[in-house]
């Protein structure tokens, strides 16, 4: 039985990650479809340059999913976060899409020693430590 369940899991793995990689391109594929005028508008308005909403949309929809789940194992709830303070909560996110650690920081996240390692590799680290400290 056992093994029946660990295809179903790398089978839901596969189908997930399809999922992402198809909104991911239709989400390119609509930014393509806008003129260079619109991109730029629209990145104003979220506080980005054209080149980094692009770059964020190639990133895919899940880019920043690590960092609720940091916050998290501080005791930061995300949510209050983005309501209380959303300029913050947007440069942790555009910090995190763009992070080359992405592998690291969910083993730790899985492993409960995010806490204690996040300082040896997150982009974010500084501005997490300033976060924690105020809480």
């Amino acid at each position: 039985m056992s093994g029946t369940h660990e295809h179903r899991t790398v089978f839901d793995a596969i189908a997930d990650w399809v999922k992402n990689y198809r909104q991911a391109v239709g989400l390119q594929n609509e930014l393509a479809k806008c003129t260079a005028e619109e991109v730029a508008l629209m990145a104003r308005d979220i506080g980005l340059s054209a080149q980094e909403l692009l770059s964020a949309a190639a990133k895919g929809p899940h880019a920043a999913d690590e960092l609720p789940k940091l916050l998290r194992a501080f005791g930061v709830d995300p949510q209050k976060l983005a309501a209380d303070d959303p300029s913050t909560m947007h440069d942790l996110q555009r910090i995190c899409i763009h992070c080359g650690h992405k592998g690291e920081c969910r083993h730790d996240l899985a492993a409960s020693t995010a806490a204690s390692r996040f300082r040896d590799y997150c982009p974010n680290a500084m501005s997490l430590d300033a976060l924690f400290q105020a809480k």
